[in-house]
């Protein structure tokens, strides 16, 4: 039995100066924890009415303005030091804060991107390359070219007009008006390609658009919101060579950069060639074995050059040949090849 206990229950007269003592330690634990006095620093008087804080530091109370000048003199070195103490804290807060959103961001920007989506008909991986695949506006689907280019058999056997989509049959657009109408559609459907391809025309003034760099560029935005990375890419060249919007190349890199963590390689090789500029060799040299992967052949090239100058070793460049032979395995089938054998536009890597 504890002696609050005792006390409460009258049990030993022997204990009734322990509750005393026990009772007054409690009593001085709540008045030291609900009533806290304050003290002028000049005078010393105590009181409620003693609120007249330092308006720099905020960490001594006056009763009085009079106070608070009298002390001035005698705080100033304690109060400089104060402020100083807590600039330093601030600044250090600040820097593992921003050391710590570094480190997050690196982790996102080098990880590697998963691959590009599979040909809805062969079900092969799509190639990077954009001559290696082709947008169809009916169904919204992207059909490799060596699917594209092969060709279309009826019941009997015999060679039907290819010139259908692969996937949906849909017989192509017979006008350019046609192919706009299709378009929007699809961007009605939040097409991610749709906007992407209604934002280059507006960019470039096809298909009888007016060329508007900020009308694109809202749709570039729309694009990337609904997952197509490679807009993010088209945002970054805005900002980077000034159409419609001032130039910025922090703005400019942000956007590559986003563009590469969505698994673009042109983003991801331009981010790479930054780096190399900076002087940020290590860091470029991260980009560029992520970009082979990818499938992205110029980083070969980097990668190869980094190594000839001492920035890359023979492990290095031989990592980045066999990614790009596995990314080959990948992509490569007779159907592809003979429709680049067929048309230069059809070229897949």
């Amino acid at each position: 039995m504890s002696t609050s206990d005792n006390c409460k229950d009258g049990l030993s007269k022997s204990n009734d100066s322990v509750c005393d003592v026990n009772g007054m330690l409690q009593n001085m634990s709540v008045r030291d924890a609900d009533d806290k006095v304050n003290v002028c620093a000049n005078c010393g008087k105590e009181g409620d009415d003693v609120n007249n804080i330092c308006n720099k530091c905020k960490m001594v109370k006056y009763c009085n303005a009079t106070c608070k000048k009298k002390h001035r003199h005698k705080h100033k070195k304690d109060c400089e030091e104060h402020l100083r103490r807590a600039a330093e804290k601030h600044n250090e807060e600040l820097r593992l804060t921003a050391e710590h959103e570094a480190k997050l961001h690196d982790e996102k920007l080098f990880k590697q991107p998963p691959p590009a989506e599979d040909c809805p008909i062969c079900f092969q991986r799509l190639p990077t390359l954009d001559s290696g695949s082709t947008y169809y506006s009916c169904c919204g689907k992207v059909v490799c070219n060596g699917c594209v280019h092969a060709p279309v058999y009826d019941n009997q056997g015999n060679e039907v007009d290819n010139q259908k989509c692969p996937f949906c049959r849909t017989p192509p657009p017979t006008s350019m008006e046609e192919e706009l109408q299709r378009v929007k559609k699809r961007m009605g459907a939040d097409d991610a390609h749709a906007f992407f391809n209604m934002g280059c025309w507006y960019r470039d003034g096809f298909y009888g658009l007016p060329q508007d760099h900020t009308k694109a560029l809202e749709l570039f935005h729309r694009a990337a919101e609904l997952g197509y990375a490679v807009a993010y890419n088209n945002i970054g060249s805005a900002y980077n060579y000034g159409r419609e919007v001032k130039v910025d190349m922090k703005k400019a890199l942000h956007y590559f950069e986003l563009a590469a963590i969505g698994g673009c390689v042109i983003a991801r090789y331009n981010v790479g060639m930054n780096e190399e500029r900076a002087g940020n060799l290590d860091r470029a040299l991260k980009h560029h074995i992520i970009a082979v992967r990818g499938g992205d052949a110029k980083s070969i090239d980097q990668i190869k050059w980094l190594y000839s100058i001492g920035h890359a070793t023979k492990e290095d460049y031989t990592k980045a040949l066999r990614l790009y032979q596995a990314y080959l395995g990948e992509i490569k089938s007779a159907q592809r090849d003979k429709a680049a054998a067929a048309r230069e536009n059809y070229r897949y890597y």
